[in-house]
């Protein structure tokens, strides 16, 4: 174990009572309602957690939110990082190896996403299948202990089928498909769209990918969500923003609601 996760893990162990925790979320930009259905909730500001700088990007509140959660004791990391902000592959999964330091054995990961898939429309969902790491880095890079980890059936997709009909009673879209992730911070071109389109890709974002592959390192059960928060560039009629991102996150709180109580209820019974 790197210093890091042993330092915040004794730190936290501390803070929350030294309890073993079931669950760890990742929250994208838009998911953090979830973090706010906590119960017996305990905040912890990334800046106490050694090894964690302080969240700057807008709609990640750059917190720890410890507490149970559909019966389970989660942790919700509300804040991501990324590459963008000058972070390594392994920096960006730092919140996945603190998880599994303190027990952590399943871990969702969540995103906001450019849909690619002409099926796929602006508040849509897609569970991830498979990605396409297009990042330029790994986060075992440099892992002096077994770092050829096998990557096939990285995603669990037990839970796609069942959730998907759940979902459809509420009138809420879930797809299965791709993801391809790019470093940013900048959106993509239509010209690189295009391209990734051909590749397989049904949506593209600028995170998820790291943290996926550090939580297959450590053993543990990885989900992915992705929230459709607007069309790719060049198929959007209206320029890209961030801002658009997080009005998808605001304008969806109720379906990311009912999208998570649904996962967790088929994750508890497996």
């Amino acid at each position: 174990m790197a210093w890091e996760e042993e330092k915040g893990a004794e730190i936290l162990a501390q803070r929350l009572g030294g309890e073993v925790f079931d669950l760890a979320v990742v929250l994208g930009s838009g998911w953090g309602v979830l973090a706010d259905q906590a119960e017996s909730a305990v905040f912890v500001d990334y800046r106490e957690i050694p090894g964690f700088s302080h969240v700057r990007v807008e709609g990640h509140a750059g917190r720890l939110v410890a507490g149970r959660f559909q019966g389970w004791k989660v942790l919700f990391f509300q804040g991501r990082y990324h590459l963008y902000q000058g972070f390594d592959a392994r920096q960006v999964a730092l919140p996945v190896r603190l998880a599994a330091a303190l027990g952590c054995r399943r871990l969702l990961l969540t995103n906001a996403v450019g849909g690619i898939n002409p099926a796929f429309q602006v508040g849509d969902f897609m569970y991830l299948e498979d990605h396409l790491n297009l990042l330029g880095d790994n986060p075992l890079r440099g892992e002096p202990l077994h770092p050829f980890v096998d990557l096939c059936g990285l995603y669990r997709q037990e839970f796609y089928l069942p959730l998907r009909e759940q979902l459809q009673d509420k009138g809420i879209t879930l797809h299965r498909g791709v993801l391809a992730a790019m470093p940013g911070p900048s959106y993509e071109t239509p010209a690189e769209i295009h391209m990734l389109h051909r590749l397989g890709a049904d949506v593209v974002s600028m995170s998820t990918v790291p943290e996926a592959i550090m939580g297959r390192y450590l053993g543990m059960e990885v989900v992915a969500l992705s929230l459709i928060a607007n069309l790719a560039a060049g198929l959007s009629p209206t320029p890209l923003s961030h801002d658009e991102v997080l009005r998808a996150g605001s304008d969806g709180a109720r379906r990311l609601l009912d999208l998570g109580y649904g996962l967790m209820s088929l994750w508890q019974e497996s």
